[in-house]
């Protein structure tokens, strides 16, 4: 009844000179993370900033004066030289306004910081939530010049930036978190495994080839299937083509867009599975490791995430290390996410390292005491680093992927969240982004709870693979048989413990 009332009191008048804080609503264990797209747009209080030299009012209900040295639009905003009052006094302007940005922003909105984007899209998903959205690309120099002006630190939620304007910028003194020298090594994938073997991570083979006759020579030394991957603009399967035989090398290096484009090849790593650790590094260069995840590709998409990964502890640690000396090697702060092959001889091998928050971290805003994306924070403007363990026994994150072009996609994907709605420990994430298209990522649902076992049979019901005719599943019981009444103290903590876990247990 609170929760309704508070609806009931909120009225359109009060949005238009600046949105409630998003709300969150608990009905039992569900909470509602969906945005209203619509209110959002239609109550848009502020102007968007274009890369041309001249000021440009998209929204036009709203007349207000405007200028490069103030980016306000009511008495309520501060000019940028006033003083932010918030955990940091930095701006923190972020290259691009995905739902990476977009996440960033309900983040910061906690702690008060101001962040500011910089995407070419007026309606991108991070552009209702942000302080101010400038609207140009990310790829001009002298728009990220003049954006960077604005910014008391710079960031990106993509690596696929012109890192030669962040150089030079470096070199003017703005600071850029994480550094130049690091989006460079990652952007490129080849140079990320030249740099990553020098260093001693251990990865899967992999060789540079400029023609046919090297890859023949590739496929030869390694064998088959051969992975081809593009070097640069790779990411979700894009720039990757698999060869099973020395026929399809043609094919696929022409699916890739030719030489041209700059390849490599990789020996075909016989994984199991596929791991992930987010790593978080601060300003003093100390470093922590979010537990070890285990992601399901869907056509070569994150769909599904597992924390924590139901692996042995040995090669939890093992990951742990790995991911742990690889960002070691980086310079600048924020958060990383550390692909991994788990392979069947007990191996962990880096595939790639992303210098952003990940899809495999998006569990961390329920499931953790610091997300991801305040943890990114942090990192940037030189707070303390957060508590990156998990609050909860287990959580399964759900890409919601686009089934279908337009609106029978949208229909597909709210129907869906309506049904994880019904689910106890389920949050829909939508990301608002106006066009559905095939396999675009346009949310997630994540799902605490008790143990991985208990949210699988959750996310079967979400997906009406089976009934969910009994929501209050039958959970694991663990009986404990003492021999004598003097086993009581040392058997109450192992009960102790089992119901942290969740799991019940009887005494005998």
């Amino acid at each position: 009844m609170a929760s309704k009332q508070i609806l009931q009191e909120l009225k359109p008048s009060q949005f238009l000179s600046r949105p409630p804080p998003s709300l969150s609503l608990r009905f039992f264990s569900v909470s509602i993370a969906v945005d209203n797209r619509n209110r959002n747009r239609n109550h848009n209080h502020r102007l968007r900033h274009s890369s041309s030299s001249s000021s440009k009012l998209y929204n036009p209900v709203f007349a207000c004066r405007t200028s490069r040295d103030s980016h306000e639009t009511d008495s309520s905003r501060k000019d940028d030289d006033s003083p932010v009052h918030g955990l940091s006094e930095k701006i923190v302007g972020v290259l691009g306004g995905g739902q990476l940005g977009r996440m960033l922003c309900q983040a910061a909105s906690k702690m008060a910081i101001k962040v500011i984007v910089l995407d070419p899209s007026e309606n991108c998903p991070a552009s209702a939530l942000a302080y101010d959205h400038m609207v140009g690309s990310f790829d001009d120099s002298a728009t990220v010049e003049e954006f960077a002006k604005r910014c008391g630190v710079l960031t990106a939620e993509t690596e696929h930036v012109d890192v030669a304007t962040l150089e030079k910028l470096e070199q003017q003194g703005i600071d850029c978190e994480p550094k130049a020298s690091t989006i460079r090594i990652i952007q490129d994938k080849y140079l990320q495994k030249v740099h990553f073997s020098r260093h001693g991570i251990p990865l899967p083979e992999f060789m540079e080839i400029n023609n046919l006759e090297e890859t023949k020579r590739a496929g030869e030394l390694y064998g088959y299937p051969l992975m081809i991957k593009g070097k640069r603009l790779a990411y979700d399967g894009r720039g990757n083509a698999v060869a099973k035989s020395e026929g399809e090398l043609s094919s696929a290096i022409d699916v890739l867009g030719g030489f041209g484009r700059g390849l490599y090849v990789e020996k075909w790593a016989p994984f199991i599975k596929e791991l992930a650790v987010i790593v978080a590094r601060g300003r003093d260069n100390s470093i922590l490791c979010y537990p070890v995840v285990e992601t399901i590709h869907k056509e070569n998409i994150c769909h599904i995430v597992k924390a924590p990964a139901d692996v042995p502890w040995r090669i939890r640690k093992l990951a742990n290390d790995v991911a742990y000396k690889a960002i070691s090697s980086l310079e600048g702060a924020g958060v990383f996410a550390v692909e991994l092959f788990l392979t069947r001889d007990g191996q962990i091998l880096l595939n790639e390292v992303a210098p952003r928050p990940h899809n495999s971290g998006h569990h961390t805003i329920e499931s953790c005491y610091t997300s991801q994306f305040e943890q990114h924070l942090r990192a940037v403007v030189g707070l303390p680093l957060g508590d990156p363990s998990m609050k909860t026994p287990a959580a399964i994150m759900y890409n919601l992927l686009g089934e279908d072009e337009g609106e029978p996609g949208f229909k597909v994907a709210h129907q869906l969240i309506a049904r994880a709605l019904e689910i106890p420990g389920a949050t829909a994430h939508w990301y608002d982004k106006p066009e559905m298209r095939r396999q675009r990522k346009m949310g997630h649902i994540t799902l605490v709870g008790p143990s991985v076992g208990v949210l699988e049979a959750r996310q079967k019901s979400m997906l009406r693979e089976e009934g969910y005719e009994n929501r209050n599943e039958v959970a694991p019981r663990v009986g404990i048989v003492m021999g004598s009444d003097s086993d009581l103290p040392v058997m109450k903590d192992a009960a102790r413990i089992l119901n942290m876990f969740g799991v019940s247990t009887e005494e005998w």
